[in-house]
């Protein structure tokens, strides 16, 4: 039973009614394509309408989860019990001289041509990321030896006090895969990247060549999280995975890509629970046969 619900109304105070959905399936909002229902769905539309949802969840002892796109989330069948806030409509992107200052719902792909288009490099190496800003400071996403930690200025948050902050680079606190916003529980509302002048020829033809290599390498095709696992220490997931026999493993339609042994991908029907047991799985074969424990990098919330 929905106990949320009824606060639906009272958010109409603060969102139109279009940006409140109730009972909504997690799997529409996700790239792994699973996950039960969240008992409300927020859309807010700017950085006061987040601020303000922050604090009437705060006051009203609402559990909430802020995402961005989804990318990086895997949601029990179960679904979530109070809010989630999903800041994709904030995906504003302007550029200032060599720097990009971009709501935290714009796409790091749509980051990346902004770029492009003004001649700007540093952040080719996010042209394929599929995550929004927001999430990609928060987690200082990195690929092909570059990451965001390289390119961002600042962050403007939200606090847990519902206060607007701004947050330079060395209050970020990024390293791998985790930042002070992840520590101290901040909402990302926009970013600003410091990049450098570069020759348009230069920036299309490092980005076409990352793009290749993804499709070659990734399975694109089907639905996933990206990399499930974070990289450990002096090792590769991916070939730690492959060395114990796990390409192709499955459980149901969940799946060890065999394009990539990084990836775990849902072949079409698969449950969060299918994702979650092969998940164990590897984790269990892993240590076995190596004694390295792998831990997600794809973000677990929710009810089994």
């Amino acid at each position: 039973m929905n106990k949320f619900k009824n606060f639906a109304i009272n958010l109409r105070e603060i969102l139109n009614r279009e940006d409140i959905k109730i009972d909504e399936p997690m799997k529409y909002h996700t790239s792994f394509k699973v996950g039960g229902p969240a008992d409300i769905l927020l859309t807010p539309k700017d950085f006061q309408q987040v601020v303000d949802v922050i604090k009437f969840c705060r006051k009203n002892n609402i559990p909430f989860y802020i995402m961005g796109n989804g990318s990086n989330l895997l949601v029990k069948d179960g679904g979530i019990r109070g809010m989630i806030i999903k800041l994709i409509k904030l995906n504003h992107i302007i550029v200032e001289g060599n720097k990009i200052t971009a709501g935290s719902g714009a796409s790091l792909k749509d980051v990346s041509t902004a770029a492009l288009q003004n001649s700007l490099t540093g952040i080719e190496f996010a042209c394929g990321i599929p995550g929004s800003v927001g999430g990609a400071v928060t987690m200082n996403a990195g690929a092909y030896n570059g990451e965001i930690s390289n390119v961002v200025e600042s962050a403007k948050v939200v606090d847990k006090f519902g206060r607007i902050r701004i947050l330079d680079r060395e209050k970020l606190k990024l390293g791998y895969r985790m930042s002070s916003i992840m520590m101290y529980g901040y909402t990302v509302l926009e970013v600003t990247f410091n990049l450098e002048k570069g020759e348009y020829d230069r920036i299309k033809k490092r980005i076409d060549d990352l793009n290749r290599r993804r499709r070659e390498k990734q399975p694109l095709e089907y639905a996933s999280a990206g990399s499930t696992f974070k990289r450990p220490e002096g090792h590769f997931a991916a070939k730690l995975i492959e060395d114990s026999g796990l390409k192709g493993e499955s459980v149901g339609d969940a799946q060890v890509s065999e394009k990539h042994s990084g990836f775990i991908i849902n072949r079409g029907n698969a449950t969060a629970s299918d994702i979650l047991n092969l998940i164990e799985i590897v984790q269990c074969r892993v240590k076995a046969k190596f004694n390295v424990d792998l831990y997600t990098e794809v973000r677990i919330i929710g009810e089994d």
